[in-house]
Formats: structure tokens, sequence, C-alpha cells
């Protein structure tokens, strides 16, 4: 059974003794909702990816409450702990070098010497990593490759019954995952677009940021790299001006469909309402889901991305 927990001090305790206990906690970010187990704790992790049917070689974020605790376990140079007085707490994530010892689960990193760490800015999130005091491993609280959660509800939907509890922090204000930045090198290299704006972490650099791979990974150096990911059940068209029988259009602007990301043509209000979208769409029993055109820019980019993914292939 799967605990549904309100965000009280009795909801926050609770869920925070599970964490200490090698449990399974669902918990709101303002990105999406995290499905946390001690970061430090093998079997806990390995939970993690039995509940999610997540690949084994896909490395998770482990989420902490300030820049503190993120140094007790990664090496940070200069331009990192730039991006963190910046964009902490905030939809960034950074990949920097895991010091040696620092007693993370192997299973968190993929067997990678270096560790994925985030501070998030949501105050229910940040209470449960102070009172579990512990670092949490949390990818997104879904199936593995299928659609985010930004409510407690589409965490039940698809976890129900395979974790411990779900902490409801109500709707995730940014709605997509956090955007993830490689430091390991001398140049940080965009790995993923999420939720914080590559334009502004170049303005905060004062120089662009490098590239990672162009197309999705089969072996991924950080989450959410996968080639196939983020999908509904049905198929999905992207880059569509008019619907195909049998479609139902997920649209962006003033322009009719069934469902519409943002009518004004906001890519902040879309990306809030991507995720929501693509769950009705599954309650819906949408079968073949043709989406309009989106803007690539700005927080257009991760949108693009989390498309493209939903779209792909799968196996």
């Amino acid at each position: 059974m799967t605990r549904h927990l309100d965000p009280d001090e009795t909801g926050l305790k609770r869920a925070a003794e599970m964490l200490r206990r090698g449990g399974l906690v669902s918990f709101p970010t303002e990105t999406v909702y995290g499905l946390g187990g001690d970061a430090t704790d093998d079997a806990a992790v390995a939970r993690i990816f039995e509940a999610k049917g997540r690949p084994s070689f896909n490395p998770l974020i482990v989420h902490l409450p300030d820049v503190e605790a993120v140094e007790a376990y990664c090496v940070m140079d200069d331009t990192a702990r730039r991006l963190a007085a910046t964009f902490w707490p905030g939809a960034l994530t950074l990949v920097l070098p895991i010091r040696p010892y620092a007693g993370i689960s192997k299973l968190v990193t993929a067997g990678l010497e270096t560790l994925a760490v985030r501070v998030p800015d949501h105050p229910l999130a940040q209470s449960l990593l102070r009172e579990a005091a512990l670092p949490v491993a949390a990818p997104s609280a879904n199936p593995s490759g299928r659609i985010s959660p930004t409510t407690a509800q589409h965490v039940l939907a698809g976890l129900a019954g395979r974790i411990d509890a779900v902490l409801d922090g109500g709707a995730c204000g940014v709605g997509l995952e956090s955007t993830i930045l490689d430091c390991t090198g001398e140049t940080p290299v965009l790995l993923r677009a999420g939720g914080l704006p590559a334009e502004a972490i170049e303005a905060c650099l004062g120089a662009p940021l490098a590239l990672g791979p162009v197309a999705p990974s089969t072996a991924p150096s950080a989450p959410g790299q996968l080639v196939s990911h983020y999908a509904p059940k049905g198929t999905v068209r992207l880059e569509a001006t008019e619907t195909e029988p049998g479609e139902t259009y997920l649209g962006f602007g003033p322009l009719g469909a069934d469902m519409n990301l943002s009518r004004t043509g906001d890519l902040v209000e879309a990306a809030a309402n991507l995720f929501d979208c693509l769950h009705r769409l599954d309650t819906m029993g949408a079968e073949r889901i043709a989406v309009a055109p989106i803007p690539d820019h700005g927080l257009g980019r991760a949108i693009n991305d989390r498309l493209r993914r939903a779209a792909a292939p799968r196996d």
C-alpha cells in the first residue's frame, strides 16, 4: 500500500522516517515529483530502479538542501560555485566530480566518477531534505520512459503499490525537469535542456555553453538522455499544423485544438502544462497524438526535447 501523506508536520516527519529506514517516498519539487530514496543505501537505490523499471545504466540525481551539503560529496570549481550562487535553489542540476569515499551508492552514479546534484527550490522538498538529513536520490516519480508527474495523483497513477508513500505538495510550478550541465571540464556542457533556460545560464557565465551529444543517448552520462522517454501510450507526431484522421491535436497558441499547452503562446505556461496534458491524453485513450510546432528558444528547447523523446520509436 502506498500512503498519501499530507504536507503537514506529521506527514513530513513520517516521510523522513521512511527515507531513513530505506523506504521510497515521492515528494514535490518545483520541477516535477521525485521518487526519493537514501542515496547511500544500495538496497534503497535498487528499489528505485525496481519501482520505475529503470535501466541500471541510467544515473540518478541526488537532491541536497544547500551548497554546503553538495560540497561534502562533490568537488566544485569557481564556475560551479558561480552557477550555484546564481541559480540554487532552483531548476539546475550540475554534474560534478564525486569526492573519494563520498559514500554514495555506485547504483546512483551508474559506475561513473561523477555525481549529478541539485538543490531544489520547493519549501516542502527543502523541509524533507533537512528533516531526513541524508542525500536523497530522486529521479522523476513515474515508470521509466513514461510521462513525468507534476501532481501526487500522477505519481499514484503510475507507482501506487510500488512505493511507500507520496508527500502531496500540490501541482509543481515549473513542470519540466531540471536543466543539466556537465561541470567536469573547463567549459560547462549542456546535457539536457530543462526548467532553467540556457540563455539565463549563458548570461551568468558571460559565454556560450558547449552542447552535449545532439542525438539522445543509449548509454547516458546524466539522467534524462535516453532515446525514448516521457512517452504517452499513444504515438506522437511533431510539428503538426493540421491533424490527420484519428489524431488528437495538442496545440500551442490561438489555433483550435483538442487540448492546448498555452492558448496565448506563453512558453512558461506551456512548460508547466506539458506533462499534465500528456497524462490527460493517456486518460482520454488518445492513440495518435499530433503536436503543434513549439518555438525552439528559451523553455521551448526543453519542451521540444521532451516531445522528441516522447515521439521516438519504442522497444
